[in-house]
């Protein structure tokens, strides 16, 4: 058998350099977690080649004496541990690996001034070796200097992405600790080129629209929710402000930004009825809960978490997502395509309309009577042609009422192809889609008329299901079992390898056991409870709401038209139908006026 040794100080740094820096963005992420807890105001951020030539921090922070920068370029040196209490800790950083372990692969300089000083201190590593310390002219606060990452260690530097995927990555970070610090400014400039450039903000939804995206602000509804010890901030998008991919969800526990896929799942489920399968949410949300209760030591980059209630904080996100959607109730992402605007405004005259301009030229007006006849056979013809034509529907408008702003959806004035429905506001125009909105009304009927809470109305199965199942799946839905009873699944164990079924949810009672228990057991295994039952409802229920409704072709009247209208003023989330598409767009009056050139 070998001998076992100890292992060089270089080789140990190296080796957690591997499990902290993996690529520049994991660098990068260190040292301005460093800036944020040394108390920066201000944060700028210098790439080169998306962070592969050259990364510099430089903050306004304490700053650091000599002794300090010698002692934070060892390994598990850390000021941010006052004492042993490692699962109370409430800063970004405190491992303190992450210094030695970038100093080990990279050129790594530090400078740093502590406010007050008549100077600071430079001290420079090279790939682990010290080769410069002495005194440096530079302001308060520190600045941190990587080059030339992984220049001495090919083995890793082949393995990284370009200088693009890099720099994508690097962007990606300093966004997501810039909302997680809204008070404090930032700015990152890559190749030369400004990329960010962010004020300290107040509120924390202002900073938020700024790094994701400022419509978001005007498309979301803001998130204020506690319970038992948790608080739940930030901004949801509507479900009819989504994405095709999920890169635009930012999710932060205690200020640390995370990419935790308990808190990913209960964000699905929570728009697990507004959104089709392959549309994501735009989010920002800060989870805030007692340093006891969550455990950021899992990860080397602490980039995952551990809840000692998993199922209790997912259950409160969920509904603290549903109950502040709800408050948007009718809203949507209401402003027209932009495209389709453009090609409206520039819509071309009739074909028809140069033949009528030819009417009027190449005449000779000195014979009026005849020029003037001609004319006027010719417009009778046009006219016809035009106006037999039948374009849409329409009754005779009701004047709007005097109390118009309790109809915020307007009074009816028509039908379009059958499927759009045209009503008058008091401040501008909407167009309602009958089948999208009605599909989300009859989905909202269900629930309320006890589709939602009769899921614990179980219908009893004439002969029990048994439905064979791995014993590892088994195991995990007899854990679960009581609480799928309370929603109407009653199941029990029949030996190693099997689940007998004695009843379903009465809105599941055409469903199959056998599928509906394996997508239970594979939801428990990936999300550690089973809250899929819930979404499968949302989903059936969403179903049957689709075969329920208005379809689009269908002919309503004026009244059946305001009824919808009305129904949909008093019903939550009738902005979007069930697979995330708006239910009706406003044309504001100042719009239509600009259509027409009166603006």
């Amino acid at each position: 058998m070998a001998e076992i040794r100890r292992l060089p100080e270089s080789l140990v740094n190296r080796i957690a350099a591997g499990e902290v820096v993996e690529r520049p963005a994991a660098a990068l992420k260190e040292l301005v977690e460093n800036a944020i807890d040394a108390g920066a105001t201000r944060i700028a951020v210098v790439l080169d080649e998306g962070g592969l030539d050259r990364i510099e921090v430089t903050d306004d922070g304490c700053g650091m004496a000599p002794p300090e920068m010698a002692l934070a370029l060892e390994r598990h040196a850390t000021s941010k541990l006052p004492d042993e209490s490692i699962e109370l800790v409430a800063t970004l950083g405190f491992r303190g690996e992450a210094l030695p372990s970038i100093a080990s692969v990279a050129k790594f300089t530090l400078e740093s001034r502590v406010r007050g000083a008549e100077q600071g201190w430079r001290r420079v590593v090279d790939h682990g070796m010290v080769i410069e310390d002495g005194p440096a002219a530079l302001p308060p606060g520190t600045r941190v200097r990587v080059e030339n990452l992984f220049a001495k260690v090919p083995a890793r530097r082949k393995f990284l992405r370009s200088a693009r995927s890099e720099y994508a990555a690097c962007l990606d970070v300093v966004k997501r600790l810039a909302m997680a610090r809204p008070e404090i400014g930032f700015t990152l400039d890559h190749a030369g080129r400004t990329v960010l450039s962010l004020q300290p903000a107040q509120d924390l939804t202002d900073r938020v629209a700024q790094v994701v995206a400022r419509e978001l602000k005007d498309n979301g509804v803001a998130i204020d929710q506690q319970r038992d010890g948790m608080r739940l901030g930030g901004i949801a998008g509507l479900p009819t402000y989504n994405r095709g991919v999920a890169d635009h969800q930012y999710l932060f526990v205690n200020g640390r930004p995370v990419k935790d896929r308990l808190l990913v799942g209960a964000v699905r489920g929570a728009y697990s009825d507004m959104l089709a399968r392959d549309r994501h949410a735009v989010l920002a949300l800060f989870l805030d809960i007692p340093p006891e209760d969550v455990d950021v030591n899992v990860h080397p980059a602490k980039t995952e978490v551990r809840f000692r209630d998993a199922g209790g904080v997912r259950g409160f996100i969920v509904s603290a997502l549903r109950q502040s959607l709800a408050s948007g109730d009718r809203r949507s992402a209401q402003a027209p395509d932009a495209a389709a605007m453009g090609r409206w405004q520039s819509e071309p005259v009739r074909e028809v309309a140069p033949a009528l301009a030819s009417i009027f030229s190449g005449r000779d007006w000195s014979r009026p009577s005849t020029s003037v006849r001609e004319a006027s056979q010719a417009w009778r013809a046009y006219e016809g042609d035009v106006l037999d034509r039948p374009q849409g529907r329409a009754e005779e408008a009701a004047p709007l009422p005097e109390s118009a702003e309790d109809y915020p959806l307007g009074i009816a004035r028509g039908q379009v192809a059958q499927t759009y429905i045209v009503a008058e506001a008091s401040d501008g125009l909407i167009i309602v889609d009958q089948h999208a909105a009605h599909e989300r009304l009859v989905l909202e009927r269900l629930k309320a008329a006890g589709a939602g809470e009769a899921t614990a109305r179980a219908q009893a199965l004439l002969i029990p299901d048994v439905v064979e199942m791995d014993e590892v799946d088994c195991d995990r839905l007899e854990g679960a079992a009581d609480r799928l009873a309370d929603l109407g699944l009653a199941i029990e164990r029949f030996g190693p390898g099997a689940m007998l079924v004695r009843s379903v949810p009465h809105a599941l009672s055409g469903a199959d056991p056998d599928r509906l228990l394996r997508d239970i057991a594979d939801d428990i295994a990936k999300h550690g409870e089973s809250l899929l039952l819930g979404e499968k409802l949302d989903l059936v229920l969403a179903t049957m709401a689709c075969h329920g409704s208005v379809r689009a072709g269908r002919t309503l009247s004026v009244a059946e038209m305001n009824a919808l209208l009305r129904e949909m003023e008093r019903t939550p989330r009738s902005g979007q139908c069930n697979h995330g598409r708006p239910t009706w767009v406003k044309l504001r009056m100042e719009d239509v006026e600009k259509l027409f050139g009166r603006h």
